[in-house]
């Protein structure tokens, strides 16, 4: 079997991967004009946009960052740059986990053999990926202890989806759900929960098995919740909706470093590696698909039900000391409002309430979200 080795991290370093929709400025509908904006911002690769499955996607990469507010000056560079090229382009960029409208049906696949190969072999469910979301990285410093973090996150990850909740469209249907996205994610395979594994030996071994018995191609095809990253050596936590705007991306990022950050503590000091009951966290997490921040969660150590205000609240208490050695107390606390306030689906559904058109949806958020004030 081959050997999979995990890059070893001394300190918990930050990396945030953001996927945005492209949207025509005028019809408002998703476009598939990453190749033109790729064309327009070929001289400068240091913006690190890359393509995605559609072409209708544009993910923009942070470099290694040590805090959340170096991660923020990086963003907040790349977008503006991004955003001046989509203008000339008469392009906007779509801050949201699914489009309100536009059709998946319509959308062209990158031009890119992998992406191809993965059509052929998931079908409809690969030409249904018209999904958004937000990817954190969080650096730590052994494959057994990324195993071990992945385990110990679980029960936290329906909070950090009921947070980002922000896709109740698709194809112009209002689903019922705040996070459709998700239930998108998990029609594939190797999506949703992550498998049981108790060091980085028995990953290597799930990982070998799947490529070698044709079931996946790549260890890039394994797209769980939370995963091991062994090039990067990071905890990448993956449940996320895209957050409508920066801010809110910027405090979800803090909320999960500093989450990594004391889970990696907690097993340095000696811990039980299994704290809670997997079908436990499945509940919570259809409980946020479902309700979003007006979710009510079960804690998976009392087995009271709390809303999902409360279960921030009690995050960011524990946290706190966390996000002071990390510098990102201001980011944390703003989590603390985003729990309290209506989802970014909420939003959504509001502005449909009130003006009856997805097209204004997406005007008036695709406005709210800017970095730059628009022309």
């Amino acid at each position: 079997m081959a050997t999979i080795e995990f890059t070893k991290n001394e300190r918990p370093t930050l990396g945030i991967e953001i996927e945005l929709g492209l949207v025509d400025s005028k019809t408002l509908a998703l476009s598939s004009s990453f190749p033109e904006l790729a064309e327009h911002l070929r001289d400068h690769p240091e913006l690190q946009i890359k393509p995605e499955l559609m072409q209708c996607v544009v993910e923009i990469i942070t470099d290694v960052c040590d805090t959340v507010d170096d991660a923020e000056v990086d963003l907040r560079n790349k977008l503006i740059a991004v955003e001046q090229a989509t203008d000339q382009l008469g392009l906007r960029l779509w801050w949201g986990a699914t489009h309100p409208f536009s059709l998946w049906k319509e959308q062209k696949i990158s031009p890119d053999d992998r992406y191809h190969q993965l059509v052929e072999l998931l079908q409809e469910l690969a030409r249904r990926l018209v999904t958004f979301g937000l990817h954190v990285h969080v650096g730590v410093d052994s494959g057994d202890k990324a195993v071990m973090i992945c385990d110990r996150i679980l029960r936290h990850l329906p909070t950090l989806l009921a947070i980002t909740s922000s896709s109740p469209f698709w194809e112009g249907r209002q689903t019922g759900l705040q996070s459709h996205r998700s239930k998108v994610m998990e029609g594939l395979p190797t999506a949703g929960m992550p498998t049981l594994m108790r060091n980085w030996s028995e990953y290597v071994w799930l990982v070998n098995h799947m490529v070698q018995t044709g079931f996946i191609n790549t260890i890039r095809e394994i797209w769980w919740d939370v995963r091991p990253h062994n090039n990067f050596g990071t905890v990448e936590v993956r449940v996320c909706d895209m957050p409508g705007n920066l801010d809110d991306t910027l405090a979800v990022a803090a909320l999960i470093q500093c989450l990594v950050k004391a889970l990696s503590d907690e097993i340095d000091g000696g811990t039980y590696q299994h704290d809670c009951h997997p079908m436990m966290v499945q509940q919570n997490k259809w409980r946020a698909t479902r309700f979003g921040t007006g979710a009510h969660l079960v804690d998976s150590y009392t087995y009271q039900v709390m809303t999902v205000a409360q279960a921030v609240d009690q995050l960011a208490d524990k946290l706190t000391p966390v996000a002071a050695e990390l510098g990102c107390e201001h980011h944390l606390e703003r989590c603390r409002h985003i729990a309290a306030s209506p989802s970014w689906a909420d939003r959504q559904l509001s502005i449909m309430a009130d003006t009856g058109s997805a097209e204004e949806v997406v005007r008036q958020l695709s406005e709210v979200s800017r970095i730059s004030p628009l022309v």
